[in-house]
């Protein structure tokens, strides 16, 4: 318990101090930095990661990667449910908890979403979000070395889910823990393979487009103004 509180505060305070690093006129203010890791995790997607993920799409029937899919989404789920009860969202937290107690005992495991095909609406939250919906700003524009875009506030926030409110973390057994970790990492690089290719192709200054579109989407995420054409609800990132 002592860890967890020293996760939470530690990551909170980080956030506060790099906060102050951004103005609204200039919410990239460490960009030339930003851009040389950018690169990097482009020259390591395209040379590592998109190949395996490539390979494990290729080599998993679709039912096995669906369901692989779905236990980890339905883990993540658990996540939300503890930001949602934080964010004061109730009723999202309900709905997410019958989703997690449905597919966890009709789906096995969460391998079948059950839920979703019952109509039960799943919210994603984390808690970037909550700092958010606490009102802190987003801060500086970060790209975090194999993991991409982000704020300083968004950072410390996956700082506090994964050590604290992701149930992967309690895994008793280090090797499970980050066998599990790297499986649910290269099903979610598998997801976006025709996203990254389409990536490529339609942006002149590809950096520019994903800071863009992900500070966009964040503030639509946190402070729940999505353009009224919008067709997703709390999805994941």
């Amino acid at each position: 318990m002592r860890f967890q509180i020293s996760a939470i505060t530690a990551s909170v305070a980080l956030a506060l101090t790099l906060t102050g690093c951004a103005s609204q006129a200039n919410k990239d203010p460490l960009e030339s930095i930003n851009r040389g890791v950018y690169k990097f995790n482009d020259t390591a997607d395209k040379a590592v990661l998109k190949p395996i993920a490539g390979a494990y799409k290729a080599v998993l029937p679709s039912p096995i990667r669906t369901g692989v899919n779905n236990f980890f989404t339905n883990l993540t789920t658990i996540t939300s449910i503890i930001n949602n009860i934080l964010q004061l969202e109730l009723g999202k937290a309900m709905d997410n908890t019958g989703r997690v107690l449905i597919n966890s005992t009709l789906g096995l495991g969460g391998v079948i979403d059950v839920a979703s095909m019952d109509n039960v609406p799943r919210h994603y939250a984390d808690f970037g979000q909550t700092l958010g919906h606490w009102g802190m700003s987003s801060g500086a524009y970060l790209v975090i070395p194999f993991l991409g875009p982000s704020t300083a506030r968004d950072f410390a926030g996956m700082g506090v889910d994964t050590l604290v409110f992701d149930p992967i973390q309690y895994v008793d057994n280090v090797r499970a823990r980050n066998q599990l970790r790297a499986v649910k990492f290269i099903d979610l690089r598998s997801q976006y393979l025709p996203a990254s290719d389409l990536l490529d192709d339609a942006a002149l200054d590809p950096y520019t487009f994903m800071r863009d579109a992900y500070l966009a989407r964040r503030e639509q995420f946190v402070t729940g103004k999505a353009p009224v054409d919008a067709t997703y609800e709390d999805d994941d990132e």
